[in-house]
């Protein structure tokens, strides 16, 4: 009890101590909120004393900022006057001194036009623009000049020796002159196929028409004129000056305008001189003059499609025209057979260059001219396919008058064979002919195609034969030529289309008309040496008793006999048989029938003649004397 009143007294003062702090602290926040009142107000107060300062700083510095861009527009407003003057000042020098400075002049003053075009506020803007417009306009006129000027000075007229020296060495002129035929297109003889084929992967590299240093600058002029509209204008001044110096190079390398009259007049001799130089100067002028002026055309204007297609077309359809009227008017004159190779030589170098034609004259422009050329390729064709059915027709009705009195190898023969040996050297574009007009496969038809022109000439020297009076000459001509027929097929390609049954069985012809040859020729004189007949009885005697026989027959023989062999030594030593196999074969034939025979005869019934009165007489020959005449028959001799 005692000590609860000092407790009591005790949280009194605590409670009093905790009441005075709370009013403390009150006091304090009150006297802070009061403060802080007074800063809301003071800063209030300042904002809006201090707003027309910054009112006036913006509009300083927005002042300041336009002020600048004034500075910096009038910077390049004076720039543009100052390029103005460099500019015109480049003009004003022209284009010789230093035309690539000149060229940036001219950007430079179609930098300016359009910068003054689209900035027209100011009143000064619109006189700088007409001063520098008119001096655009006369420095474009300069361009022209000069663009003119540089092609023309640049352009020449190739020289056929500089063209050969781009040709492959195999197609090079031994003579320089195309005109000497040399340079002109290939005998047939000489125009095996596989030379052909090795052509075809020559590079060829075109000269430089115009020097490498002077493309890029007659680039960047027909740039710079084509960016000021003047496309018709460089067309003109391109056409002109290429057109001209291509003419020239192909007239310099012998190229003629010639037409179907023309043609039609010209001796054959002549006209297949021109034909192979056609040939030539197609290689030429395609894979050398037509490639170089494409590469030149373009690289001036190169990023100008339309004009550059359009200015090689104009250049080259004159010259294009030209060579291909020639070769129509060899597809449409008269056909002749001889026409047959040079018209193969003229198909195959049509289709050899087709490929290049189509690379090198792309485009709408020089449409025609590729369809030109793939109508003569076709036309070419047609022609040679009907070459080649006359020829069979004209060997089978060949009524030559012509006597081989020798009965030797007829003209015709030899021509014939010669024609189907040279058809085998053109054999792969004969199959691609045949082709053309679906034909089937190509071997098959020129197998069929061969075997008919065999066929025909065997039938027309079947008629020739009839001319002889001497049935054996008749035997002897057709062995020789159906010989010289086989020789050559198996000599030649034609032998593995026309086949070893073919061959074998004209071989066996062959003999027949050799074993016909010795029937005729030597069965009658061979009758005066049998026994048959020469006796009163029977043929069968003995050869050591000649008794009962008639010593007058016997001479009658001898004498007979004599005088038949010197008219056959006298005829048949004046015939012919070309092929010394054949020649010899036929003798040792006629020997072996012959001479056993003679010596036999002679044995038995020389003994009734020598004990006569010049037995020399009836007895002339020896068996010797009779093999060495023998042995000059069928060399074609000339007796007087």
């Amino acid at each position: 009890m005692g000590s609860h009143p000092l407790v009591m007294e005790t949280l009194s003062e605590r409670a009093t101590f905790m009441r005075e702090s709370l009013q403390k602290s009150q006091t304090i926040t009150d006297n802070m909120v009061a403060i802080l009142g007074s800063f809301d107000h003071r800063l209030s107060a300042l904002e809006t004393a201090m707003r027309p300062t910054q009112i006036r700083t913006h509009s300083i510095r927005r002042a300041h900022e336009n002020i600048d861009k004034t500075l910096k527009a009038a910077e390049v407003f004076l720039g543009q006057f100052d390029l103005s003057r460099q500019a015109e000042a480049k003009i004003l020098r022209g284009p010789h001194e230093d035309l690539e400075s000149y060229l940036e002049a001219v950007d430079q003053l179609r930098n300016i036009v359009h910068f003054f075009s689209s900035n027209k506020s100011l009143k000064s803007s619109i006189g700088v623009l007409n001063h520098a417009s008119n001096l655009l306009t006369k420095a474009i006129l300069k361009l022209e000049e000069e663009f003119r000027q540089l092609l023309t000075s640049y352009s020449k007229p190739v020289e056929p020796d500089r063209l050969f020296d781009c040709l492959p060495n195999s197609l090079r002129p031994s003579s320089g002159s195309p005109g000497q035929g040399d340079a002109g297109g290939r005998k047939p003889s000489k125009h095996p196929d596989n030379q052909h084929k090795s052509l075809e992967h020559v590079v060829y590299t075109p000269p430089a028409l115009i020097p490498p240093r002077i493309l890029p600058l007659l680039h960047d002029l027909a740039h710079q004129l084509a960016l000021a509209g003047h496309q018709q204008q460089l067309f003109t001044i391109y056409r002109e000056t290429r057109i001209s110096v291509l003419e020239q190079s192909l007239r310099k390398l012998g190229v003629e305008k010639l037409n179907k009259d023309d043609v039609q007049k010209m001796q054959w001799e002549v006209l297949e001189t021109k034909i192979g130089n056609w040939i030539h100067f197609m290689r030429i002028a395609v894979k050398l003059l037509f490639a170089g002026e494409k590469k030149v055309c373009d690289q001036i204007f190169e990023g100008v499609d339309s004009l550059r297609e359009q200015c090689f077309a104009d250049v080259t359809a004159n010259c294009v025209a030209v060579l291909l009227s020639f070769g129509e008017a060899i597809a449409k004159s008269k056909r002749s057979p001889e026409k047959l190779f040079v018209l193969l030589d003229m198909y195959e170098i049509m289709r050899e260059l087709q490929p290049e034609i189509e690379i090198i004259f792309e485009g709408k422009y020089c449409g025609e001219m590729r369809e030109s050329s793939l109508v003569l390729t076709k036309r070419l064709a047609q022609t040679a396919q009907e070459t080649f059915g006359d020829f069979e027709e004209a060997v089978e009705k060949d009524a030559t008058k012509t006597a081989v009195l020798d009965g030797t190898v007829h003209p015709l023969t030899s021509y014939v064979i010669n024609y189907v040996k040279f058809l085998f050297d053109y054999q792969s574009t004969l199959k691609q002919l045949f082709q053309e007009f679906d034909e089937g496969d190509g071997d098959a038809r020129l197998a069929t195609v061969t075997t008919r022109i065999m066929q025909a000439l065997q039938s027309n020297l079947d008629g020739k034969s009839k001319q002889y009076k001497d049935p054996a000459l008749t035997q002897l001509f057709l062995m020789n030529n159906i010989h010289y027929i086989v020789r050559s097929v198996r000599r030649s390609e034609a032998k593995d289309l026309l086949g070893d049954d073919w061959v074998q069985i004209h071989r066996r012809i062959v003999q027949q008309h050799a074993n016909q040859y010795k029937r005729i020729s030597w069965s009658k004189i061979l009758q005066c040496l049998t026994v048959q007949g020469a006796s009163g009885g029977s043929g069968h005697m003995d050869s050591s008793n000649n008794s009962g026989v008639s010593r007058t027959v016997v001479k009658d023989r001898f004498k007979t006999f004599n005088i038949q062999f010197e008219e056959l030594h006298q005829r048949q030593s004046q015939w012919t048989v070309p092929d010394s196999e054949l020649r010899e074969s036929l003798r040792l034939a006629v020997a072996e029938i012959l001479l056993p025979a003679y010596r036999s005869f002679v044995k038995r019934f020389g003994p009734l003649v020598q004990n006569g009165k010049n037995p020399q007489k009836y007895i002339k020959f020896s068996a010797g004397d009779l093999e060495r005449m023998l042995a000059e028959f069928f060399e074609g001799k000339t007796w007087n």
